[in-house]
């Protein structure tokens, strides 16, 4: 029996405070969606979720690391992939960039395409 696997979660403000610590973001978004909008933080890979099994030895091991896309669903696969595949330091951002857009964090491009409604009043992501 395979041990069951505990995906680490943060949201956009806990993520805002971990960049401040060094952490590294993950971006697992399609090239399309990069170019339309970023984040505009410090420290960030583009490896989109189509191209991880293939690049998967491009993601460093030994750093902590948050993985991102717009709404946090897939990118909440990609970490559970990767805590399979020993990459323990991945912790998902929940609510993805929808709710990063949505807090007035940092991007570069353009945030119109976001819904501004999609947290759906869930007091649970501050």
């Amino acid at each position: 029996m395979e041990p069951e696997i505990i995906i680490k979660e943060v949201c956009p403000t806990s993520t805002q405070e971990l960049i401040q610590r060094g952490y590294l973001l993950l971006d697992i978004r399609e090239v399309s969606e990069v170019e339309q909008l970023s984040l505009d933080v410090p420290r960030i890979l583009y490896i989109p979720m189509s191209s991880l099994e293939d690049r998967i030895h491009e993601l460093p091991k030994g750093e902590k690391v948050i993985v991102v896309c717009t709404t946090g669903e897939r990118s909440k696969r990609v970490v559970s992939y990767l805590q399979y595949h020993g990459y323990s330091n991945y912790i998902n951002m929940k609510k993805g960039i929808e709710k990063w857009v949505q807090k007035g964090f940092p991007t570069k491009g353009d945030t119109s395409y976001i819904p501004s409604h999609t947290c759906c009043g869930d007091s649970h992501c501050h």
